[in-house]
């Protein structure tokens, strides 16, 4: 009895502890929206350790020619930690430069990435620390291309929401996306062959679309994982975790359990059902409205709409707005047009082709 006992109490502790996460401050975010799903303490920065070298992946990618054929120099010998033992006079390319640094976070494949696009370590952190300010990456300051800290203990800082906000920019381009979700890859400079797996443990499941991890003995365990669950595009990041692959999957799991990916408003079959203003028109809206929503959640959304009274209008006014609530607060404004006239059968198949396609 007194076994059974144990046995019912430890499993309760496991269930009710299933989606406790250890980190510092973590997030998941909409990769396609910017929606923040859940999330703690995700303005607070601290320090990233090689989650940075996904700005310098994609800076790389932007700013670079990867098929140029890099020399390596000593500045190499400054790369302690991570690496994947570059030569001084070894050529090799910076596609293959990236690849390295992203699977085995080669710190000294991201100092001659940043030499080569930037000439200088220097010159580089300005160009990181301009691409942070133009998406408004807030929390965030880069001092090099690696993450390691400096002899004075500084480092690159940012917060969980900003390296989420950077890798949903970064997944928008096909190059890092294949780069990011790479298990293995093999390749030869002029002097040697190289083959690497990924550090990423993650990308063993089918779901998880990349990743990068990090460390510091300052910065403690840092992970940042892309996933795609049912057609939720999600980036999970945690800072300062050191249970960060448990919290990783129990995050997805709580995502693929909890949530739905539910069309709010959806502009191929948008209509008023109330409207007694433009009885003869038709009213339209140019965008979706799309959100993960919790199960929970969903009854706590409403939509209200607007229109204005109008003796007059043209083709294509805006004529008022469809307004999303959530727990009565307002989260969305959707502007409303109208076109003079109802829609044809043939128009309106017209148009729903065009939406699909």
């Amino acid at each position: 009895m007194k076994k059974l006992l144990i046995i019912i109490i430890s499993l309760f502790v496991c269930l009710t502890n299933v989606y406790a996460i250890s980190a510092s401050s973590y997030i998941v975010m909409d990769t396609d929206t910017k929606d923040v799903i859940l999330g703690a303490n995700i303005h607070e920065p601290r320090l990233i350790a090689s989650t940075t070298k996904i700005m310098t992946c994609i800076l790389a990618i932007e700013n670079g020619d990867l098929d140029k054929v890099v020399t390596v120099d000593d500045s190499i010998y400054k790369a302690v930690g991570s690496s994947i033992y570059l030569e001084v006079g070894e050529k090799i390319t910076l596609k293959d430069l990236l690849y390295g640094m992203m699977l085995r976070s080669g710190n000294d494949a991201s100092t001659m990435i940043a030499r080569t696009i930037s000439g200088s370590m220097e010159e580089f952190a300005k160009l990181m620390n301009e691409k942070a300010q133009e998406l408004k990456m807030e929390d965030t300051y880069f001092i090099n291309s690696h993450g390691l800290e400096n002899e004075a203990g500084e480092g690159n800082k940012s917060s969980a929401y900003d390296m989420a906000i950077l890798t949903s920019y970064a997944m928008q381009n096909k190059t890092f996306r294949k780069i990011f979700a790479t298990k293995e890859y093999r390749t030869q400079s002029d002097t040697k062959t190289y083959s690497w797996a990924s550090k990423n443990k993650l990308l063993k499941y089918d779901y998880i679309t990349g990743g990068k991890t990090g460390y510091t003995k300052k910065a403690h365990r840092t992970l940042v994982t892309t996933g795609s669950i049912e057609g939720k595009n999600i980036v999970v990041v945690t800072l300062n975790d050191g249970n960060d692959w448990n919290d990783h999957k129990s995050l997805y799991n709580l995502i693929k359990d909890n949530y739905e990916k539910v069309k709010i408003l959806d502009k191929a079959n948008f209509k008023i059902i109330d409207d007694t203003i433009y009885l003869e028109d038709t009213l339209y809206i140019k965008n979706d409205y799309v959100k993960i929503i919790s199960n929970e959640d969903i009854k706590n959304y409403k939509i209200k709409y607007y229109l204005k009274s109008k003796t007059t209008y043209q083709d294509d006014d805006n004529v008022g707005s469809v307004n999303i609530y959530f727990n009565d607060k307002l989260i969305h404004s959707e502007p409303v047009y109208v076109k003079i006239g109802k829609e044809s059968f043939w128009a309106k198949v017209k148009n729903w082709f065009k939406n699909i396609f």
